[in-house]
């Protein structure tokens, strides 16, 4: 995890964003970059009709003004932690820099994710300014790479007390695998499938075998389901205590998540722990 990727929006759930990244940094010795999410104006001026040259200019101004206020936003959070800006690689402590001239729109945060180890967001769902749920997607379905989903409140712990959702999907071992840092670090890790959520494939016991074997401290659990998969998921991490929660992101379509529900919507909405998410 030495290189994380940061989208900067403005948003009440931003300090928790970055105080996720820097733990993860700190961990890690890792380069963080911050970019800033840009709305793609061109597509909001065609679907309202807006395209009087004003109105442009208004859009570009704001777009800008936009820009400088999370370029100043993450330049003081680094500022108030001591990490060197455009400076610090090769040291093995976290350093950052900020990307301004990115293009607008999501497109752009799938494609740049592909260069980092981690992407870190905030919960789409939560706060009254919340993330938007299209950054999350476009770097969870288009950037090939893992997502950390930052909870609402600042984490004081990350990594050292881990959980995997176990539901013996593709998505699930990948993601298993893009957290191999973070697992092989952690003091604990319990493999969690839960009764009547999982798909063909290993059993927990057998993931953790695979785990056990490659020197991580790997511990099965298979428990009944109560309500539902994604909180009966949320139910044991509380209980024990887990600072990380590593998720296969939608292994159902989004389409039935969004109709039925699913464990994968059920996690983003209400986790109170980083998720560590991939596809």
């Amino acid at each position: 995890m030495k290189s994380i990727l940061i989208p900067v929006e403005e948003s009440e759930l931003l300090e928790s964003v970055l105080e996720t990244a820097l733990l993860v940094a700190r961990r890690f010795g890792s380069h963080m970059e911050g970019l800033h999410v840009r709305p793609d104006f061109a597509g909001i001026i065609a679907a309202t009709g807006m395209g009087a040259p004003y109105v442009v200019e208004d859009f570009r101004k704001e777009d800008w003004e936009s820009i400088q206020r999370s370029r100043l936003e993450f330049e003081q959070f680094l500022n108030r932690n001591d990490i060197p800006l455009d400076g610090g690689a090769g040291t093995g402590q976290p350093w950052a820099t900020f990307r301004v001239e990115a293009p607008p729109g999501d497109d752009f945060i799938g494609q740049h994710a592909r260069l980092f180890d981690v992407t870190v967001l905030g919960q789409p769902s939560r706060g009254a300014t919340p993330p938007r749920m299209s950054t999350l997607e476009a770097a969870l379905f288009d950037g090939g790479r893992a997502v950390l989903v930052a909870p609402p409140t600042a984490p004081r712990r990350l990594g050292h007390n881990v959980m995997i959702a176990w539901n013996a999907s593709t998505e699930t071992a990948r993601t298993v695998g893009l957290a191999r840092s973070f697992l092989e670090q952690a003091e604990r890790v319990f493999v969690l499938s839960v009764e009547g959520g999982l798909v063909a494939g290993p059993s927990a016991d057998e993931a953790a075998r695979y785990l056990t074997r490659a020197g991580i401290p790997a511990q099965a659990m298979h428990v009944p389901q109560n309500r539902g998969v994604g909180e009966t998921i949320l139910e044991h991490a509380k209980a024990l205590e887990i600072d990380l929660l590593i998720k296969g992101a939608y292994t159902q379509s989004r389409l039935r998540q969004m109709i039925f529900g699913g464990a994968t919507s059920h996690i983003l909405a209400m986790a109170n722990m980083p998720v560590l998410l991939a596809h």
